[in-house]
């Protein structure tokens, strides 16, 4: 009887689980898979189609089960393109081990009910777009052994219970927006082989528990904002063969003893942090070691020769260091590592090394890909057997000392893809052996001495995407050659002696965006092929002998920068420019156009239209200040009789005309003979009372050596500036001559005058007199007489590459002397804004018109554009010192100018913020590399904090910064400040007040920091 109810019972269990495995649990199996696919996107159904009723649920795509009840053990739908929700149905599929819908393109929430899933080993949402949170639930899976979510958009923190999944051996959760601390309890998965926070907001100080996990073999905590230093229980986990803590924030040294702390490494990345002191020589014991990067950090010292024993090793980077000394030493290491065969990547660029570039630098590995020896102080000449390292694919020595030529054997390296040797001192002529390098892509060969011409040969390189040889010395024609480079995007010959015209054939360059030839002795006519190269966004063809009419090009809508000044193009201006709704500068200046400048589109907005110095220009709006043109005459009648008459009336009125222009011309010279006796010697005195000190053309004339191009400083919008010497008072000046024949000068010069009259402040370019007289040929003469500034404007020191090497300035800005320049300016708006007797705002701020004095105190100067505020009983007199309409410099205006706005103190605390901007990143807000939406504002804005290292002025992480110096948080909040200056809407524009308080700030915490490093 106890035996008959055991097998009963026994039977009831059996039963009840034969209906649970092939009645109600295999249909729900079903009813979720097919709800799952109802939320899929429409697309995504087409690749689940075998999800029906007619095959059983075990041949569904993508599904596995279980061999004995048939249930769904595994999905497995990575890479389908699938789309839509995850329904909470996954969590019914109870039997369910692996679960993968990696690289899809799923949205939504993670749904707490694969939390019910206590069977789940394995985990894969990777690459999806998920957001939300981790769910809570899920950490209820203690079976999971691999959870996989990197790559979507999941947010909020790491909860403690992850502590739970103690079976974990994979966790990814890299490429979220997750933030917080990790939880210490990460310590009890002591299972973790393999980890990644990669790319997350995560912070803080790493946990101690970590250092439990002594079975991990990669770690990565990359791209978050972590503090403290490198991490102490790291050093604990000697099974490490993979770490990576690159641009996490961490700081301080790194233990000497890491490297036999951590012997099993192979990869090794620590770049983008604050770590400082020297590199530890036992980093070389690691024998095992493959990849060793630790870029852009502040690290210092040699970089030790021991490395040569590491034979495994294939990519070492110490980009973006102070490593070196700037002496002859310093790249002893290139020879040791002659030994390591395996070497493929050696980046050592943005350092300190100095010395002769090595012969031995040809015996590094044959495997070698990429020799970056960028931005340090090398001298010497590349070894005539460079051609050696024949896997070469990048080379480059760009920013360094270099001289002496090009060797032939770079023609062997015919995998080579980039090429940048430029600012350099480099001389001799482009070997023609380049045009075997059949597979570069970019050659950058700007800015050193090499003469003769552009080799033909370069036509083999069909690769090629980037020609840039601009400022050198080079001359001859363009090479037909290169027109028949169809991929070349990118062409800079400009500051040269390039002569003969452009080649007809430059149509055929139907990838074409920049051109850029401006500054050599190129003449001719304008292609007319031009027109065909569709994609072209600047063309830049200023300082030639171009002539003839402008070829048709209305086909280039998408042309942002055109500039064909100092030529002498005639004809017609092209209406359809006006149509171009991307274009930003169009200058025409100094030609020989003719007829009617338009009046719609672009040619509304005087700032990015320029047309002085064409005579026979007439009409545009009133802002261009051209003479008028003539109404045309209606239309001869077709009567004989008519005609006659016409004509008869004609001539006669001729003759009249001609008769009384003749008396009126008589009347003028003998008027101008007058006035030229009364006043050569004795000019007219100065319209403006304020003042005092006379001087006379004769006497400017003198002192400037007759005007000579020997004591020229500069040129501006509206005249030229030369140095002179006043013997009455020994003195030296800065003599600014007006073009009289420029629109506009005549008010730039009363507007400059009525300006700075009455104002005082030791930031301000002090305005000595004025000179209002006529010259020795009778013509009408203006000059304004300024104290001198002996060390130039800023522009040249912080762009020293575009300045003639005679007035090149002997060294870079400190950043010290950059925020004190900053704070200098800063002082004076303040002052022209709020301070002053009478609000100014200056109009033109920008880093040419920024004067420096003996001690580099700055200087503001050049006020033509300046207009006085808030004087509305002088609004006549104001409208006229408007000069020209215009209101500043593209890419220093504010932009409520370029849509008619008025001149207001905002608009100059915009300028400002630029100029700060382009102190400290060293680049123009008219560089090339900005366009569209992507301006200087922009480019800064994207890299703060974590990459401002990236973006600063390399001339500033080399100026003797001293080790632990605090630079990329100095460089974020004075950037910073920069930005609020430049804000789009005025009023969301930091005051000046406000901005001299931070800038000060920051000075100060400069100070403290040194201070600080001293001891």
């Amino acid at each position: 009887m106890r035996s008959m109810r055991l097998f009963l019972l026994l039977a009831f269990i059996a039963l009840i689980m034969l209906l649970e495995t092939y009645g109600f649990t295999v249909e729900t199996d079903r009813q979720a898979l097919l709800e799952f696919k109802s939320q899929v996107s429409e697309d995504g159904r087409v690749v689940l189609s075998s999800w029906n009723h007619s095959f059983p649920v075990c041949n569904w795509k993508g599904v596995t089960c279980g061999r004995k009840h048939k249930r769904v053990t595994g999905l497995a739908l990575g890479r389908l393109q699938l789309g839509g929700v995850i329904t909470p149905s996954i969590g019914n599929l109870s039997f369910l081990i692996s679960l993968n819908i990696s690289e899809n393109s799923f949205v939504g929430h993670i749904p707490h009910e694969l939390g019910n899933l206590f069977r789940l080993k394995h985990l894969d949402m990777s690459s999806n777009v998920l957001e939300g949170g981790i769910p809570a639930s899920l950490y209820n899976c203690s079976r999971l052994q691999t959870l996989e979510l990197y790559k979507n958009h999941l947010g909020g923190g790491v909860d403690s219970e992850l502590g739970s999944l103690t079976k974990l051996v994979t966790l990814y959760l890299a490429g979220n927006k997750l933030r917080g601390k990790l939880p210490a309890s990460l310590g009890n998965l002591t299972s973790l082989i393999n980890v990644s926070f990669k790319d997350n907001n995560m912070e803080g100080e790493i946990p101690d528990e970590i250092g439990k996990l002594t079975q991990m073999e990669s770690l990565d905590l990359a791209l978050n904002n972590f503090s403290g230093v490198f991490p102490p229980a790291i050093y604990n986990l000697s099974s490490l063969e993979g770490l990576s803590i690159s641009g996490s924030g961490f700081s301080g040294n790194l233990r000497s003893d890491i490297g036999n702390l951590l012997s099993n490494l192979r990869e090794l990345y620590m770049g983008v942090n604050y770590f400082t002191g020297a590199l530890p020589p036992t980093l070389s014991n690691i024998s095992t070691l493959q990849i060793l990067a630790t870029e852009y950090n502040s690290l210092t010292g040699n970089i030790p020769l021991s490395f040569g024993k590491v034979r495994n090793l294939q990519v070492l980077s110490f980009l973006g260091n102070s490593l070196g000394s700037h002496s002859a030493g310093d790249l002893e290491f290139l020879g040791a590592l002659t030994n390591c065969t395996q070497l493929q990547q050696l980046d050592v660029g943005g350092n300190r090394l100095g010395g002769d570039l090595p012969t031995s630098i040809a015996n590094l590995s044959t495997n070698l890909k990429y020799l970056i020896l960028s931005r340090n102080h090398i001298s010497g000449s590349i070894p005539h057997d460079i051609g050696n390292l024949l896997s070469l694919q990048i080379l480059s020595f760009k920013g360094n000392m270099l001289t002496g030529p090009l060797p032939n054997s770079l023609g062997k390296l015919s995998d080579l893809g980039i090429l940048s040797l430029y600012s350099n001192r480099m001389s001799g002529e482009i070997p023609f052996s380049i045009g075997n390098i059949t597979h570069l892509g970019k050659l950058y060969l700007y800015e050193n001495s090499f003469e003769g011409i552009i080799p033909p040969s370069l036509g083999n390189c069909r690769y090629l995407q980037e020609i840039d040889v601009a400022l050198n010395k080079m001359n001859g024609f363009i090479p037909q050659e290169i027109m028949k480079i169809s991929p070349l995007s990118y062409l800079s010959i400009q500051n040269n002696s390039f002569s003969g015209s452009l080649p007809n054939d430059v149509g055929q360059l139907q990838s074409l965006v920049i051109l850029s030839v401006a500054h050599n002795k190129l003449s001719g006519k304008l292609p007319q092929s031009l027109g065909k190269c569709l994609p072209l966004e600047v063309l830049y063809l200023r300082g030639n002998s171009f002539d003839g009419e402008v070829p048709d090009i209305r086909r280039l809508v998408g042309l942002r920068i055109v500039d064909l000044s100092n030529n002498k193009l005639s004809g017609s201006i092209p209406g359809y420019l006006a149509n171009f709704s991307s274009l930003e500068y169009l200058n025409l200046s100094i030609n020989s156009f003719e007829g009617r400048v338009p009046t719609e589109g672009k040619f509304k907005n005087a700032t990015i239209v320029s047309v002085y110095g064409n005579k026979d220009l007439c009409g545009g709006i009133k802002e261009l200040k051209l003479k008028p043109c003539l109404a045309q005459a209606p239309a001869l009648r077709t009567k004989h009789s008519t005609r006659v008459k016409k004509i008869v009336i004609g001539v006669s009125v001729g003759i009249a005309l001609l008769l009384l222009l003749f008396i009126a011309f008589a009347s003028l010279c003998w008027f101008r003979r007058r006035k030229k006796n009364q006043l050569i010697n004795n000019p007219a005195p100065s319209t403006l009372g304020a003042f005092h000190q006379t001087i006379s053309c004769g006497d400017l004339r003198n002192a400037t050596d007759g005007f000579s191009s020997s004591n020229l400083i500069g040129s501006g919008s509206f005249g030229t500036v030369f140095k002179a010497l006043l013997p009455t008072a020994n003195k030296v000046v800065a003599v600014k001559v007006l073009n009289l024949q420029r629109r506009g000068a005549m008010k730039s010069f009363l507007a400059e005058c009525e300006s700075l009259k009455d104002i005082r402040h030791r930031n301000l370019v002090k305005l000595l007199t004025a000179c209002s007289s006529i010259d020795f040929q009778g013509n009408q003469f203006r000059a304004l007489i300024y104290e001198f500034m002996p060390n130039g404007s800023l522009d040249m020191w912080l762009h020293p590459e575009e300045v003639e090497e005679i007035h090149r300035p002997s060294r870079t800005l400190t950043l010290l002397e950059r925020l004190n320049i900053s704070i200098d300016v800063a002082s004076v708006l303040d002052y022209l804004h709020v301070r002053c007797h009478e609000p100014i705002a200056h109009c033109d701020l920008k880093p040419s018109n920024v004067l420096l004095d003996d001690d580099l105190t700055a200087r503001v100067s050049d006020f033509g554009l300046a207009r006085l505020l808030l004087k509305f009983d002088q609004e006549s007199f104001l409208n006229q010192l408007s000069s020209a309409g215009v209101r500043g410099t593209i890419g220093y205006a504010a932009p409520e100018y370029g849509v008619g706005g008025q001149p207001s103190i905002h608009g100059d605390v915009y300028s400002f913020g630029v100029l700060i901007l382009e102190m400290f990143t060293g680049k123009r807000p008219t560089n090339e590399l900005f366009g569209g939406n992507f301006t200087l504002h922009s480019f800064t804005k994207s890299a703060l904090p974590e990459r401002v290292l990236d973006i600063a002025d390399k001339s500033i992480l080399h100026s003797g910064l001293r080790v632990g110096f605090p630079i990329a948080e100095c460089l974020t909040l004075v950037l910073d400040v920069g930005l609020r200056c430049c804000e789009e809407s005025p009023t969301n524009r930091l005051a000046t007040s406000e901005a001299i308080k931070e800038l000060i700030s920051i000075k100060e915490r400069f100070f403290k920091a040194r201070r600080t490093t001293r001891r």
